[in-house]
């Protein structure tokens, strides 16, 4: 009676398919947390579908060659702040109403947002209409 013997298992273990298993794990990662950072020097335009409750006491509007308009009254930047005053002063909730075109740098609708951080204004910035 011959007994047959199977085949031997080898007991040493082979990491060369464990470390290109990681390697590539690895540089799948490096190349979609590239892709993940979102780049905000693309953003156009600001569009929006959401309706604010607030009701604007006044509007504050920079067209494209960076002149400042309160409703229809043109101003110039300087004596926006005093205008503004002027023109919310009494009221519960101060609210203003910003209109900027799109072609207008940051730093122009920033010095808006700081007068009336400054003063405790509210402040609604207009968009365009989802189409």
């Amino acid at each position: 009676m011959a007994l047959k013997r199977g085949p031997k298992v080898n007991p040493n273990f082979s990491m060369s398919s464990m470390t290109d298993l990681v390697f590539l794990l690895l540089v799948f990662f490096m190349v979609t947390s590239t892709l993940v950072a979102p780049n905000a020097l693309k953003l156009l335009l600001p569009r929006s579908d959401s309706q604010t409750p607030a009701k604007a006491i006044t509007t504050v509007s920079i067209t494209e060659d960076l002149h400042f308009y309160i409703e229809q009254t043109p101003i110039p930047f300087q004596d926006l702040e005093a205008m503004l005053a002027q023109r919310l002063q009494g009221q519960i909730e101060p609210t203003i109403s910003l209109h900027v075109h799109r072609t207008v740098p940051m730093e122009e609708v920033v010095k808006v947002m700081n007068i009336a951080k400054d003063n405790h204004y509210k402040l609604i910035l207009a968009t365009q209409p989802l189409k």
